[in-house]
């Protein structure tokens, strides 16, 4: 017992203890070894209590009919005259009942058995009897009564010495089918937590719309429920503040620049315009990627929504060529010659494809070429000839307004933040190495669309 306590208070810091369901089981666990261990304890006790009772209200009740048949003669002398109905059960021959009378002075008057006063029955444990005490024409007599529990006739006591052998394992399976009964309902009973936790696993940044439901959650955790939902509540409108206060300061500054742009026009020094030309592009760029995030933040994927990786690829590479031979470099779409269908939505795909683009034209050597590469497994790899990324960036480099010096820090480290976000919100992996003979290869990889989904989604347009 004391091995049982230990572990019992133990248990909670078990990782499969952690779990509601299992502290219910084992708490019952124990709770029906205790049980089946002290049911047919009980049950023998009170049955054996039952069984004595009864015995000694028969003896009782016999030794009172036999105080009956005692008379006083005239003279004062006792009789005793037991009916010839009684004789045989108290014959010696039968041997299961036997009788003793005797006086005030413990003297023997009557006896069913020949031996002598002094000598003991058998052994007390297999002998039950009573006596009762009478008054009879003023001399006091008591009679005794006993049965031989041990005689084959005893069938009560039989079942009650065999009770644990015959009947008291029964209560074993029993309670394990119980056992049993119970983890199926506690199984059915915490479902609504798992199907509310399966909910809480699709929230987050940009699925801040999501709440658990209520419907069937317990009484005993419904408070917890409602809180978190309130609290989900409250981060959601946090997160619209955010995003509404970046896209609003984007959407202000567009103008202030567009004026800064007009008024630089009118400078006369040449070399500080185009100094300040450069300084206005690169915080237009800024703005533009702010906004980006706003509306990405913003933008709900439908699951069912499919596009075609290779255009977006094509027309991606299209709008940056301009870009790429301004700065004498090229930039070539490789890979499936035919539709890529993945799941994801086209203008995100694009804005994810052309960052990736414009960074590795950024990078890229003079006179080089950056290969876009659509694979026909969902992939789309983005290849420049730069001087390729540090093992301990690769992770940095996703993150919001971090640069690292490829040579130049121009930028504000916003590009590729934005393609992990599209990737995320795709459910989709992006990973950076470098190459052999120099350069970076940016690798998105998205889930294929099955034939039947882009029928089914064909159909609805």
């Amino acid at each position: 017992m004391a091995q049982i306590g230990s572990y019992a208070r133990s248990y909670g810091r078990s990782p499969t203890f952690k779990s509601l369901i299992w502290r219910i089981v084992f708490l019952h666990i124990l709770a029906v070894a205790v049980v089946a261990i002290l049911l047919p304890l009980v049950l023998f006790w009170l049955l054996n209590s039952e069984i004595t009772q009864l015995h000694r209200d028969a003896m009782r009740a016999q030794a009172e009919v036999l105080a009956e048949r005692i008379v006083a003669q005239p003279g004062g002398l006792l009789t005793f005259n037991l009916p010839d109905s009684l004789k045989g059960l108290y014959s010696e021959a039968y041997g299961r009942y036997q009788y003793d009378i005797r006086d005030a002075d413990g003297r023997l008057l009557f006896s069913s058995h020949r031996r002598s006063a002094a000598a003991a029955p058998r052994s007390s444990e297999s002998i039950s009897g009573a006596a009762v005490t009478r008054d009879i024409d003023g001399k006091t007599v008591r009679i005794q009564v006993a049965e031989d529990l041990a005689h084959r006739d005893v069938i009560i006591d039989d079942i009650v010495s065999n009770f644990f052998r015959r009947v008291g394992w029964i209560t074993i399976p029993i309670l394990l089918i119980l056992l049993a009964t119970d983890i199926i309902i506690f199984r059915r009973a915490v479902a609504p937590l798992w199907k509310a936790s399966e909910e809480a696993s699709n929230i987050g940044p940009a699925r801040t719309d999501i709440r658990l439901p209520t419907e069937q959650i317990p009484r005993e955790i419904l408070p917890l429920v409602t809180a978190v939902n309130q609290a989900l509540d409250r981060l959601e409108g946090g997160f619209r503040v955010q995003r509404q206060f970046t896209a609003d300061a984007a959407h202000q500054l567009r103008t202030p620049l567009a004026i800064l742009r007009t008024r630089i026009e009118t400078l006369d020094d040449r070399a500080a315009r185009q100094a300040l030309h450069a300084d206005i592009e690169t915080m237009s760029r800024l703005v533009a990627q702010l906004l980006e995030i706003a509306e990405l933040d913003t933008l709900v994927l439908d699951p069912g929504e499919t596009a075609d990786l290779r255009a977006v690829s094509a027309e991606v590479v299209a709008s940056i060529a301009p870009l790429a031979i301004a700065q004498h470099k090229d930039i070539a779409l490789k890979g499936a010659d035919a539709p890529v269908l993945i799941h994801g939505n086209a203008e995100m795909l694009q804005r994810a494809i052309f960052n990736l683009a414009e960074n590795a034209i950024k990078f890229t050597a003079k006179d080089t070429t950056v290969d876009v590469e659509v694979g026909e497994d969902g992939s789309v790899r983005v290849r420049d000839s730069g001087p390729g990324i540090a093992e301990a960036e690769r992770e940095l480099i996703f993150q919001r307004f971090w640069r690292a010096d490829r040579r130049r820090s121009d930028g504000a480290g916003l590009g590729l933040s934005i393609v992990r976000a599209v990737a995320d919100d795709h459910a989709a992996t992006v990973a950076v190495e470098n190459l052999p003979g120099g350069g970076a290869e940016f690798t998105l990889r998205f889930r294929p669309a099955d034939k039947v989904e882009v029928g089914e989604e064909l159909a609805r347009h």
